[in-house]
């Protein structure tokens, strides 16, 4: 199974369509499948000051939310462009929409998969906007307790999505995620407790975790995406760059090329090794016709084109059919 590999742009572009370009080229050039952006109508997503606290040039800033995703939000006319410049770097397009407004617009762009973020999961009057256009849904579970997540699913099927058209992704929302509170084997246990496919969206340091995910058959694997790791912004310092990007991508398909073997020409590959280092049963001694085969007379040796050692104890007692010389197949 090939998973869907997702660099998530989110609002790493800094409000700059340049910028934004520039990210997709190198997605584009590591193989990723997708880019995923987000799109929002600040006015829409907050009512009262939120301070965020964020680390920049190495100093803490606590900034108004509001002022910061009015500084990032992308207006529709540059994400219009910038999906069609998807299209032409042969690289899918995603947006996460944080509103009503924002569901309309992708809506109106023709989008085929909602990627509803962790935030998101308990609006209700929101999923029932985006289960109702009736599209395949990828919702992220951060934050989540099982329970959210279940009524979550609920609103989505009663509401027109099947669970065919459902992936879970795991994940946790902490920047950056503590290897040891990943929780891996999250993936499965999600599949199992709601029917539906699973997926894995990363937030530790690093290209090792996602790797991970793959080995345990993650159907989407989503990861923070920068072009460098110094730039301004919430999002960049734990987001990888490009090269590791490529890295990741190239490494996950490695994995799941090691996973999903056929048997058969694993052994027709190996078959000139096989016959050079296996042994077969030939005469230690030289033996006579008639002769009884012995532990003392039968040794087994190079190549392996004859008897096989298995066949050790039904040759054993047997009367020799020929005269044999030392190091001689033995033939039956």
């Amino acid at each position: 199974m090939k998973s869907t590999i997702i660099a998530d742009i989110g609002i790493n572009h800094n409000g700059d369509i340049a910028i934004a370009r520039r990210m997709i080229d190198a997605a584009a050039e590591a193989k990723a499948d997708y880019v995923k952006f987000q799109t929002f109508v600040p006015e829409k997503l907050i009512s009262v000051p939120i301070l965020q606290h964020q680390e920049e040039s190495g100093k803490t800033v606590n900034e108004d939310q509001l002022e910061i995703l009015r500084r990032v939000a992308l207006p529709e006319v540059d994400l219009f462009l910038l999906m069609d410049y998807c299209s032409s770097r042969g690289i899918g397009f995603m947006s996460s929409p944080f509103d009503d407004e924002s569901i309309d617009l992708l809506q109106r762009f023709d989008i085929n998969t909602w990627n509803i973020p962790s935030e998101q999961i308990t609006d209700y009057p929101y999923l029932i906007k985006i289960a109702q256009t009736g599209k395949t849904v990828i919702l992220s579970t951060g934050m989540s307790p099982l329970e959210e997540i279940g009524e979550a699913v609920s609103v989505l099927t009663t509401n027109g999505v099947s669970k065919e058209n459902i992936t879970l992704l795991h994940c946790s929302t902490e920047y950056p995620t503590p290897y040891n509170e990943v929780y891996l084997d999250t993936i499965n246990r999600l599949s199992d407790i709601f029917g539906v496919k699973t997926g894995y969206s990363d937030r530790t340091e690093g290209i090792a975790i996602p790797i991970a995910a793959a080995t345990l058959g993650a159907q989407i694997i989503e990861k923070n995406f920068t072009l460098d790791h110094n730039m301004e912004g919430l999002n960049h310092k734990f987001a990888i760059e490009p090269e590791e990007l490529k890295q990741m991508v190239t490494s996950i398909r490695a994995v799941e090329s090691a996973i999903n073997y056929d048997s058969r020409q694993f052994f027709s590959k190996e078959s000139t090794t096989r016959t050079a280092t296996r042994k077969s049963i030939v005469a230690a001694t030289s033996i006579c016709k008639g002769e009884l085969f012995s532990e003392t007379n039968l040794t087994t040796k190079r190549p392996g084109i004859g008897i096989s050692p298995m066949k050790w104890n039904e040759i054993i007692g047997k009367p020799a059919n020929k005269d044999y010389k030392p190091d001689e197949m033995i033939l039956l």
